[in-house]
């Protein structure tokens, strides 16, 4: 009888974890949303590594090489929860263009508005962040309104970082 309980699932769980399937459906696509935003900004944090120049070249070039190894790991955290939560993650060009907060039409050239691109992106994706943690706290979900609530406070430091070397 032990066995047939663990077995047994309610229709309306993931995983019989205690989040509902709805709240788990909208839980993914807020998820993906910040998926979106971190691949976006990911990219266009590693073009300001690259293309950044002037005096300040060496700390912005490290700053930002610090900043797009954590939205690396970021990004493979985001789409494992999606994942976890029984949704594919998106993973196209496509979906993260039409999802994400982040403005990234083409490559920015001066460092200056380089910086000033970060530092407001960084702050779309925290705001939108916010969001996504209010959404996994109706849900019951506290693993990943713990995981977003970390990711904002990242965004938060970077917006820090960034407006110091501009200042």
């Amino acid at each position: 009888m032990a066995n047939s309980a663990l077995k047994a699932k309610p229709k309306d769980t993931v995983f019989n974890t205690g989040i509902e399937r709805g709240n788990a459906d909208a839980m993914a696509e807020k998820l993906g949303d910040a998926l979106a935003d971190s691949f976006s900004l990911y990219l266009k944090t590693l073009g300001v590594h690259w293309n950044v120049v002037g005096p300040s070249f060496f700390g912005l070039h490290k700053l930002t090489e610090a900043q797009y190894e954590d939205l690396a790991a970021a990004i493979d955290l985001l789409a494992e929860r999606i994942r976890a939560l029984g949704h594919l993650a998106p993973a196209a060009f496509g979906d993260y263009a039409r999802r994400s907060v982040v403005e990234s039409d083409e490559t920015v050239r001066s460092s200056g508005e380089m910086i000033d691109a970060l530092i407001k992106d960084n702050e779309a994706v925290a705001r939108r962040l916010r969001e996504a943690v209010a959404t996994a706290e109706e849900a019951d979900d506290v693993f990943t309104a713990d995981m977003l609530t970390a990711r904002i406070g990242k965004h938060e430091e970077n917006v820090w970082m960034l407006r110091a070397v501009a200042a």
